[in-house]
């Protein structure tokens, strides 16, 4: 069945970073995958993560920089970077900040997130 959905569902995270999911289990009640648009400011991170899913991320203004297992990655406007499920990233911008859409499989989620604490 063909659905429009009217808008995306505000995800809260701590660090001024803003998540609209327009695709996944809140907004759409998709599991498969989840789509969201993305707004972090300048000098924002968050703890290391170990996600159970595959994030595909293409950055559309500034740059997200990403530590992994084989460095460091900065991801500038223009430029995606895929991080597979159960490799340890953390994410963070630099200073200009970031807007980017992630599209992650299956959809995000909380409890498959892993973030150290």
């Amino acid at each position: 069945m063909v659905r429009i959905l009217e808008g995306a569902t505000r995800i809260p995270v701590p660090g001024g970073k803003v998540i609209a999911e327009h695709i996944g289990r809140i907004n759409s009640g998709d599991e498969a995958i989840s789509i969201a648009h993305m707004v972090a400011p300048a000098g924002w991170e968050e703890p290391a993560q170990t996600p159970l899913f595959t994030e595909y991320t293409v950055v559309l203004k500034g740059a997200v920089i990403v530590e992994h297992a084989g460095g460091t990655s900065t991801v500038k406007a223009g430029q995606s970077i895929v991080t597979p499920a159960g490799e340890k990233v953390r994410y963070s911008t630099g200073d200009e900040g970031a807007e980017y859409i992630a599209v992650c499989l299956p959809a995000f989620s909380p409890d498959t997130v892993n973030r150290d604490e």
